[in-house]
Formats: structure tokens, sequence, C-alpha cells
């Protein structure tokens, strides 16, 4: 639905309220004034989410699936931030977001449901501006301006709020002439609307102070992947893959592999164990699954992956579903989506980082002449990678579980894989475009070993790929990158400490 073009002006169906009468507000929509109550015609809203009691993710969690199911249609999710409180500071640390979406529900009727949602959460009456278990805030209503005694949109602490304004500005695009961009967006008292205001009081430069950091959750952290780039060690279950297939076939070879990776370092590790190379061919969910648990099970029981992070790499929903249940912490999908239609929901569901990778077509076709053909590689993989992670989001899926992934080896040649690695700040830029939450989340890059790194190097052996390997990975940090993923930890994870020291001299 293009929610702006169904937001232009229209003939509302108006009815006067009982409630409305009660409270006295003025309703206005352009040059009209009158004391309504909007019925029957869907309206876009945004709602501000803050925490500070109990487990905070869980709190969102509860909240958003309560709007949904009285009437609110999340269509957008800003990032996560935890923040320091503001006007009352002895108190813990707030996670705050927003998100986007459409309503029949009048203003006083919605405030009236997000009250309900609190007080049935078990919010309680405090000091103002002190500890909330949950805190859900009407920002925007509509084109309307709201005033009564219970109800000002939009609304008044709007502008002095950071920990408001980030995630209000993930809500938006970048591109003025286009339907990503709202028309609240010109609310604000400034020429340039809330990205003046946004700028006027710190914008980004905001963002990683201690005050204000943005956040995915995963495992029992809250994770700022901003700090430094984190190392993914590869680990293929599988007899055919072009590296390394083959080389863990017991579940005691699988362990030896994660025991010496986790020696050198690596941050996450990613189990898979269907081939997705080039050509390969499709196993079932059952054959995944009978060469991945015994490994993931065996993994959980060791010591020294306590603190480490376990990845499933998969496109199958039944896949990610039972090898969260066996303690994975995140769902890596070449496919984003593309190959389980019941992925997103499944994700949505399970509460878990969703890493969304750009291919075309599936492992046996991605290759084929068609699925080459790019005029603009970065604009183009920002384009349909941006695709799979709007589906991902509609499915229930926040901005603040999303990884993306431009798909480096999948469905691209040698010179795409190449502009790709130079053109990140390309794809986050042209994401911005039409949502600043997801330009804004973790990339991932995959670059290991991968046939166009032999190509240019003249090696056809995979593991004598390293040394190329190493300065992809330099090149895509350096570009924006926050996760790497390799077989090599050791000495990827050297070229990322250089890395990240270098961007720390930028700042």
């Amino acid at each position: 639905m293009n929610l702006l073009k169904s937001l232009a002006p229209i003939k509302f169906g108006y009815r006067i309220t009982a409630t409305c009468r009660a409270a006295c507000f003025s309703f206005f929509h352009s040059s009209a004034d009158a004391s309504v109550e909007v019925h029957s015609q869907e309206q876009e809203v945004v709602i501000a989410l803050g925490s500070n009691v109990g487990d905070r993710l869980q709190n969102f969690d509860e909240a958003l699936q309560a709007m949904k199911k009285s009437g609110v249609q999340i269509t957008r999710h800003a990032c996560l931030y935890e923040t320091e409180p503001a006007y009352v500071t002895d108190q813990p640390q707030f996670l705050n977001s927003a998100v986007r979406g459409i309503t029949k529900l009048g203003p006083h009727e919605l405030l009236g449901v997000l009250k309900k949602i609190e007080k049935d959460m078990g919010r309680t009456d405090g000091i103002r501006y002190g500890p909330r278990l949950i805190d859900l805030d009407i920002l925007f209503y509509g084109r309307f301006k709201v005033h009564s005694d219970i109800l000002t949109v939009p609304h008044e602490r709007i502008w002095e709020r950071p920990f408001v304004m980030a995630p209000l500005m993930d809500l938006l695009g970048t591109d003025i002439d286009s339907d990503t961009v709202p028309y609240w967006h010109s609310f604000a008292n400034h020429p340039g609307g809330l990205f003046e205001s946004w700028k006027n009081l710190g914008g980004e430069s905001l963002i990683g102070k201690d005050g204000m950091k943005r956040v995915l959750p995963i495992g029992n952290q809250l994770w700022d992947w901003s700090k430094r780039t984190s190392v993914m060690g590869i680990l293929n279950l599988t007899p055919d893959s072009f590296s390394d297939g083959g080389n863990y076939p017991s579940v005691e070879a699988a362990v030896s592999q994660v025991r010496l990776m986790v020696a050198e370092g690596v941050d996450i590790i990613d189990f898979g164990a269907q081939s997705t190379r080039p050509m390969a061919s499709r196993i079932s969910p059952e054959e995944e699954l009978d060469r991945l648990l015994p490994v993931l099970e065996a993994v959980r029981q060791m010591p020294e992956v306590e603190g480490k992070l376990l990845s499933v790499d998969t496109f199958y929903s039944q896949v990610a579903s039972e090898a969260v249940d066996k303690g994975a912490h995140m769902v890596n999908d070449v496919s984003g989506g593309q190959l389980d239609p019941g992925m997103h929901n499944v994700v949505a569901a399970l509460k878990v980082p969703y890493v969304a990778m750009h291919m075309r077509g599936d492992p046996s076709t991605m290759q084929n002449s068609g699925n080459l053909q790019y005029s603009d590689v970065c604009k183009e993989v920002a384009s349909e990678l941006y695709t799979r992670v709007r589906d991902a989001e509609l499915s229930g899926i926040p901005a603040w579980r999303i990884v993306i992934d431009p798909g480096i080896g999948f469905s691209k040649k040698t010179e795409h894989n190449l502009d790709i690695l130079m053109g990140l700040p390309t794809i986050r830029s042209e994401i911005a475009k039409t949502s600043l939450a997801v330009s804004h989340v973790p990339m991932l890059i995959g670059p290991s070993r991968k046939r166009f790194l032999g190509e240019i190097c003249a090696h056809s052996t995979a593991a004598d790929r390293d040394p190329a390997t190493v300065a992809s990975v330099t090149t895509g940090i350096l570009g924006g990158a926050n996760i790497v993923r390799v077989h090599n930890v050791k000495d990827n994870l050297d070229a990322a400490k250089l890395c990240d020291a270098i961007l720390l001299r930028r700042r």
C-alpha cells in the first residue's frame, strides 16, 4: 500500500463521539475546525516506545503484539536505542524506539488503547518521567493536530528529546521527492522539517556516545556493533561446500574446529549444513537437520563457547526454528526469505536477529546469465535487498533485529563483487533514501575464499585465497561492514583489529 497516496486529502467520514465531546478537543484538518473523531478512514500514526523496568525488550515485543491485536497495523520499525534517562536521572537506562502504522482508530480511541496496553502490562502511576515498564506515546496522527486536556498531537516534547528524535528519524527516508518521506516530517518548526530539527540537536554525532547507542538484541546481550568489527567463523557441515566441504565429517571433527576458532578469537560461529555454492543440489530440511543438530548440541555443551554467538546458515524455516530451539542465537538466510515463504513469519515469532542476504534465483540458478545482468550493481542490490527486508518487517521482524548482507559471490560476476566491496557506502545511502532505519543496521560481508578472488589472483585452490580474503575484508570494513564471515579467523581478526584502529583515528 502507498501510504502517502492513501492519506492524501480526501473526504473523511466524521462523527461526534461521547468520548470526543467529553474531552472537548479541537481537531484540525487543513483550515477546518471541528470537534470530531475520525472513523472509517485509515490514518497513518507514529508511536514511540520506551521501557526501563523488567525485561525491556520483552516489554516492547508484548506491546507491539497488543497494538496489532487492537487495530494498529505496524508498517515500519525504527532501530533500537539504549539511552540514559532524562529529567529524572536516578533510574535505569531506557530502551527507546518508534513505529509507523495505520489504523482506523480515532486519536482518542488510539490513546485509550495504548493506555489500556500499558495498564494490562502492569504499568502503574509513578513519578513523572520516572521508571516505567512501558511507555507508549502518540507522536503523530495523520495530517492532524489534536489539542485536548488529555492529548496533544504532534507530541509537544518531540523536538527537545534526542531519544525520541533518533528513532523518529529512522522512520523516514531521505528522498524528499518520493513517498518515503511522509508529510509529518515538515511539522517541525524549521524549514528543513525533522531533518533540520535533528541536525540542530546534534544528529548522528549523538549516536554511539555514552548517552545513546544503537543496539541489536542477540543472545542475552544488547550488541553495540559500532564499537568494533565482529568476526563470524564458517563451519560447513557439508560434503560439497566449495572450500571446506567434507572437512568435518564427524561431530568430533566439527567440535575440534569450533575449539580452534574460539582460541583464535571468533565472535560468531555460523553453522551451515546445506551447500549454497553455485550449482549445488538442494537437500531437504530433514537431511539438513540430521547434519546440523548433533553438532549444534555438542557445541552448546562446550565451556569455551560461553559468550560466543551461534548462527544457523539456512533458507528453511523448519531448520531455523529447530536450530534456535537447540541454542542458535540468529538466523542467516542467503535467500532473504525467497526460498521458503514461511521464513519471515517463523523468524518473527522466534524473536532472533535475521541476516537477510541479496541473491537472485537460488544456488542452482544464481549464476545464470539472466541473474547476472546489472546496470548499476550497488543501486540494484540496495533496492532488491531493501525489498527483502521490507517483506521481513511487514511480517513482524523489526529493523532492530535485521542484519543486511549484499551477497558477494551470489548472482554476481567478478566485477560486480569488486564494485560491491568498494560501494558499501553507496548501498547504505541508496537504502537510506527509502528507510533510514535499515540503512543504519549492521552489515555483513562474506567474500572469504570465493571464486572471484581466485580469478584475480590465479589461485584455483580455495585455501590459497586467504591473503586475498584479508585484502577484501579490509576493504569492506573500511567501507562500513560490521561483520565479516570468514574461514580463516586468525588472519582476518588481525585485519579487523587494524581496520578498527584506523576507523577510530578517523572519528
